[in-house]
């Protein structure tokens, strides 16, 4: 019997194997959206816009865009392109003193930022000449251009006046919307229809259609009362008061009927105090008791 050889240790080791944790790592790197070269680039281009910023702001904080706009403005101010003059059109009845001391002001802020005698052009600030004089009742809208070499012109739209309104013993100018334009004097009033009461210059316009709806009676209004911010008394050049129901409708569909009935009867113009339509289907009407006589709120009226 041969004798087996037995290799001490057993039989042959297998070779440890190798982590592959660095194996994974590269691939998920591989499959990141953003490798190494890329995040570095990406590092670098975040740098400088944080230096582009700080730039930014160190210029702001030190003023010098505006200071080179100025020098630029005064440079060019002195190449001869500066404002000698402006012109105002479109101008009736707002007070040209206004425009006058808007503009003024403007230029002479620009000469001052410019250190010369005479503002350049460049430097006068056109939109805000604008801005302030939009901010007055009588300017619907203003344009402010240059016109070279050395002009300004300033075109104005006015607004129209419609109506005179009276409240809290103050004369106001309004237009159909409603927008207060100018004080008035009494001794100066114009022959405008007369708005009373709080608010009732927000609702002229709707008066105006109101009025706009009977043409035979609009030119013979002398005034309209706005009553508890709800309804229309309407005083009349002959004397008598009508007084409207609320809301526009039925204050158009009543003041409808009694034009047709005037029209055909002859309703103003006869003594007649007063004219309640705010009942639907009924006229109240107030008479004097004697001719020229005035009736007061107490005396109970007379129905028809």
């Amino acid at each position: 019997m041969s004798a087996a050889h037995v290799r001490r240790g057993g039989g042959a080791r297998a070779k440890p194997r190798k982590s592959s944790g660095n194996a994974v790592s590269k691939k998920i790197a591989r499959n990141l959206p953003v490798n190494e070269a890329r995040a570095s680039k990406l590092a670098g281009l975040a740098f400088t816009g944080f230096l582009l910023a700080i730039a930014f702001v160190v210029l702001v904080a030190l003023d010098i865009p505006a200071k080179a706009e100025r020098s630029a403005g005064a440079a060019l101010g002195r190449a001869g392109f500066v404002v000698s003059g402006y012109q105002i059109v479109g101008l009736d009845k707002m007070d040209r003193r206004i425009v006058d001391r808007v503009v003024t002001d403007e230029l002479a802020r620009a000469a001052e930022t410019a250190g010369a005698g005479k503002p350049p052009q460049p430097l006068v600030d056109v939109a805000a000449i604008r801005e302030r004089l939009i901010g007055f009742g009588w300017v619907k809208d203003a344009r402010v251009s240059r016109r070279l070499p050395d002009t300004l012109v300033i075109d104005i739209v006015e607004r129209k006046p419609a109506a005179l309104w009276q409240d809290s013993g103050q004369l106001t100018l309004v237009d159909a919307e409603g927008v207060v334009l100018d004080k008035v004097a009494i001794s100066n009033m114009p022959d405008l229809p007369l708005l009373i009461g709080q608010g009732a210059n927000a609702q002229s316009k709707e008066l105006g259609r109101l009025m706009a709806s009977v043409p035979t009676l609009q030119p013979q209004l002398a005034s309209a009362t706005w009553v508890g911010r709800r309804r229309w008394d309407l005083s009349f050049q002959s004397g008598e008061t009508i007084a409207l129901p609320e809301g526009e409708q039925a204050a158009r569909a009543a003041l409808g009927k009694f034009a047709k009935l005037d029209r055909s009867n002859g309703l103003l113009g006869r003594g007649v105090v007063r004219f309640d339509l705010r009942i639907p289907g009924k006229m109240i009407v107030r008479l004097p008791r004697a001719p020229g006589e005035t009736i007061t709120g107490d005396q109970p009226p007379q129905q028809s």
